[in-house]
C-alpha cells in the first residue's frame, strides 16, 4: 500500500466534457475554449502572485537570466530562446500543438499584465510574502490541470512534461519536478539568481499540476 497521496500517482491528462478530441481542432466547442482560457487565466494570475511576492524568480526565467548574462540577450529574447528550444525537444516526443499553445502564450501574458497593473500584494513581511507565492504556485498548478484537461494542445513547458510522462509512465509530479529542478540547476550554473521562491516552485509545481489534474478528474469523471 502506497503512502502517497493519490494525487501524486496521477499519469495521465484526464478528459472531461469540455475536452476536444484532439490538439489540432480549429474548431473547437465555446465550452472547450472557455474552460481553456479559464484555466489560462488561473495559470497568469497564480504566476502574477509569484511576482509579487517577490521572494525568487522562477526556474525559467533563473535560465533566461543565465543565458542572457554568457549571451549577451536581454531577458525577454532569452525567454523566446529557451521556449522554441523546448519546442525541439517535441520533436522526438511526438507532441502535437495546437490553439491552446498560442493561447497558453496570450493568455498568461496577458493576465499577468492586467494582474501587475490592477493589484498589489506586496508587503515587507517575508512570512506574507511566502504564503502569497505558495498561493500563486497552487494557482498555477489548478489552472494546468484545467487548461490541460481541454486537450487543445499545452504550452511549450507543459507539453515537454506531457510528452517525458508518456515517454516515461513516470507520475505527471516527479516528471515535472525533475524538470524544474535540472532548469534551476543549469540557469544557477550559467549565473542565474536563485531564491525561495525558485526553490518553491521547482519542488511545488509539479504536485500543484497533478492536484490540479486530480481534482478535476474526480469532479468531471
Amino acid at each position: 500500500m502506497s503512502i502517497l497521496p493519490d494525487f501524486l500517482r496521477i499519469k495521465n491528462v484526464p478528459s472531461a466534457s469540455w475536452s476536444s478530441d484532439r490538439p489540432l481542432n480549429f474548431k473547437p466547442k465555446i465550452k472547450t475554449l472557455f474552460f481553456l482560457v479559464l484555466g489560462l487565466t488561473i495559470f497568469g494570475f497564480g504566476e502574477s502572485l509569484l511576482i509579487h511576492s517577490a521572494i525568487g524568480l522562477s526556474p525559467w526565467v533563473v535560465l533566461a537570466e543565465g543565458l542572457a548574462i554568457n549571451f549577451n540577450w536581454s531577458i525577454g529574447f532569452a525567454m523566446f530562446a529557451s521556449s522554441v528550444g523546448v519546442l525541439l525537444f517535441w520533436l522526438p516526443l511526438k507532441q502535437q500543438p495546437g490553439v491552446g499553445t498560442i493561447l497558453n502564450i496570450l493568455v498568461i501574458a496577458g493576465t499577468i499584465e492586467l494582474s501587475m497593473y490592477l493589484f498589489d500584494f506586496s508587503t515587507d513581511s517575508n512570512f506574507i510574502n511566502l504564503i502569497v507565492g505558495s498561493v500563486g504556485v497552487v494557482l498555477v498548478g489548478l489552472g494546468s490541470g484545467i487548461y490541460l484537461t481541454a486537450n487543445l494542445g499545452p504550452g511549450p513547458r507543459d507539453g515537454l512534461m506531457t510528452g517525458l510522462q508518456r515517454v516515461t509512465q513516470y507520475p505527471i509530479a516527479w516528471v515535472r519536478v525533475s524538470i524544474e529542478v535540472s532548469v534551476v540547476g543549469v540557469g544557477w550554473v550559467l549565473g542565474g539568481t536563485v531564491g525561495i521562491g525558485t526553490l518553491l516552485f521547482a519542488f511545488g509545481i509539479g504536485p500543484a499540476v497533478a492536484l490540479g489534474l486530480y481534482l478535476v478528474a474526480k469532479i468531471y469523471k
